[in-house]
């Protein structure tokens, strides 16, 4: 399977330049490749170029054809900055567009001419209307997923159908957001890093959802002063890895269900690229080194991350503050650094072994444990899943910022600004890199 990723604003913008009057319009897509290890090539758009009337031989209401040297140009662009190429079009009318005879002629001309100058790379063609788009392979009639990721994560275009879903096991909730999007829940693939007191009450709440695919990441083992908020933990479980505890659920609940456990620490290489496996991330860790991997890995894979976090503030042996935070990293929506959110020198002393914490004069002491409540974990767990719900399948809640103060009580949605020059979210920065930029995570 190939998978087309674009940001919510490329297909907007795709859609408002291309659909209308009636002429044909182009554009190019310029995307980086990336590989799934269920064999899924990702193209991850970086840059759409639309092309201006200079740049066609001849263009009608039912042709659209660009010139020689334009093509000849994308393709060398293409081939030195190592991007597969997406060729779009637009066919005029409100109607599903399909793939004219004259598109495929044309397609194998650009497919042999790729062949030639930039082989080894997925390119693509996608064709879009009024009444919708459809995407395959260049120079073939094999289909590809399309896929817009912001706000929402939405499927554009599906050429696999949809497995039928237990209809009687999911009837309340299929009266509440339909057939269409319980089928939605169950193709998805979620990853949960750390699986203490959010990330264990998630995985709970998944599965019971009908999410069917779990990848779960955490180093640990449950200890006794785990079981006030580690959710199914019992006393039999000290010693065992939280990642067992939790895939243990999930499993005795769903027979159909996969899981994956990874007994690994995020703020490894080779852990973190696990995460490249799944369609969106729950980013439920207590450390800056491992929030600044994890939505490194979101902005450059173009995986959606909901980050959350609780917080407790003990002052005289009474309660303070207490704070939760749940937030999505996606493209168009600002980061954790854009928000001031990671301590740079707490991010450093994350990345650092044991024994260069050791030998670094200017970090002293080790941390404290922080205060937890399970209720007040569950709280924030169930704000974070009912914006998952909201992100992949569309239930109405329009907050992707949310914060939680349960003292007063209050909730309200927050918004900041992504900055332009941004390393992490940028279109200068990370975004859409793929395999193209290197992890900054510890390689041992």
């Amino acid at each position: 399977m190939i998978e087309l990723v674009l940001a919510a604003e490329e297909s907007a913008r795709l859609q408002a330049r291309l659909i209308g009057g009636d002429t044909e319009r182009c554009a190019i897509i310029y995307a980086t490749q990336v590989s799934r290890a269920d064999g899924t090539t990702r193209l991850l758009t970086r840059e759409v170029q639309f092309a201006e009337d200079a740049d066609y031989t001849r263009r009608g209401h039912l042709e659209a054809e660009l010139k020689p040297e334009v093509v000849a140009w994308a393709a060398k662009r293409a081939k030195r900055e190592n991007l597969a190429l997406v060729f779009v079009h637009s066919h005029p009318g409100s109607d599903p567009p399909f793939f004219s005879s004259l598109d495929s002629r044309g397609e194998k001309h650009l497919e042999e001419f790729l062949l030639k100058r930039h082989p080894a790379f997925a390119h693509a063609a996608m064709v879009v209307s009024a009444g919708g788009l459809r995407a395959r392979r260049l120079g073939t009639e094999k289909e590809i997923r399309v896929i817009s990721i912001g706000s929402n994560r939405e499927v554009l275009f599906d050429p696999v159908l949809p497995e039928p879903v237990a209809l009687e096991q999911f009837d309340r909730q299929i009266r509440a957001f339909g057939k269409a999007g319980q089928e939605a829940l169950q193709r998805l693939r979620v990853a949960i890093v750390g699986l203490g007191g959010t990330g264990s009450l998630i995985s709970h709440q998944l599965v019971h959802l009908g999410v069917r695919d779990f990848i779960l990441i955490d180093p640990d083992i449950v200890e006794v002063t785990n079981l006030n908020r580690v959710a199914n933990a019992t006393l039999s479980d000290i010693g065992g890895l939280k990642v067992e505890v939790a895939a243990r659920y999930i499993r005795n609940f769903s027979k159909e269900a996969s899981v994956k456990c990874v007994k690994g620490d995020i703020m490894m290489v080779r852990t973190a690229r696990e995460l490249l496996n799944a369609d969106l991330i729950f980013a439920c860790t207590d450390s800056h080194g491992s929030r600044s991997i994890l939505q490194q890995v979101s902005y450059q894979y173009l995986i959606p991350c909901i980050d959350m976090g609780v917080i407790i503030t003990v002052d005289k042996g009474r309660i303070s503050h207490t704070y939760g935070r749940v937030q999505l990293l996606a493209p168009g929506l600002a980061c954790l650094t854009c928000g001031d959110l990671l301590d740079p020198n707490e991010v450093r002393r994350d990345m650092l072994s044991e024994f260069e914490r050791q030998a670094d004069p200017y970090i002293q002491g080790v941390r404290e444990p922080a205060p937890a409540v399970m209720s007040l974990n569950g709280t924030v767990s169930s704000l974070a899943v009912t914006m998952f719900l909201a992100v992949t399948i569309g239930i109405p809640m329009k907050g992707r910022h949310l914060l939680y103060n349960a003292m007063l009580p209050s909730l309200r949605s927050a918004r900041g600004e992504a900055k332009t020059d941004c390393y992490v979210c940028s279109r200068s920065g990370s975004y859409a890199r793929g395999d193209g930029w290197p992890l900054f995570a510890r390689e041992s």
